[in-house]
């Protein structure tokens, strides 16, 4: 087993608007991650098994970085994806008031794109071109 550290050629990043309340924080990061590892297969890594044969899920293949930004940050960060059409999944202030996957849909698809509330996204693509989406944001505490 290798201890240095793999460095991948691509980036798996969370963007979360930084006055969002703990619950929402991680509610909004798994919500967001689900669609990249739905439309990505190249993300996912193989399944997992312990030392008594019991199967696991596969995962990412690389770490998700969260980082946290204003509103004005995350709504950069938002054009400057679209513009480079990096893979994305998005989760706007609406969505805390649906409570299933259609109205969630219903309720992103009433709102024109540069009025989206967003609380939250995730990007996918090349390191430097994400690091470039998320100029301006911040690592996590």
């Amino acid at each position: 087993m290798s201890t240095e550290p793999m460095r991948f050629d691509t980036k798996i990043a969370v963007l979360l608007r930084d006055d969002l309340e703990p619950w929402q924080r991680l509610n909004v990061t798994a919500f967001l991650v689900s669609g990249l590892g739905s439309q990505l297969p190249e993300v996912i890594g193989e399944p997992y098994e312990d030392a008594d044969g019991v199967p696991y899920l596969p995962m990412f293949r690389q770490p998700v970085l969260v980082f946290e930004g204003t509103k004005e940050t995350l709504t950069s960060a938002h054009t400057r994806a679209l513009s480079r059409s990096l893979p994305r999944a998005v989760f706007t202030s609406d969505l805390f008031t649906t409570g299933n996957d259609h109205d969630n849909r219903a309720a992103v698809r009433a709102v024109s794109t540069g009025e989206l509330d967003l609380v939250g996204m995730a990007v996918y693509g090349p390191r430097n071109a994400v690091d470039k989406v998320l100029k301006g944001a911040k690592m996590h505490p």
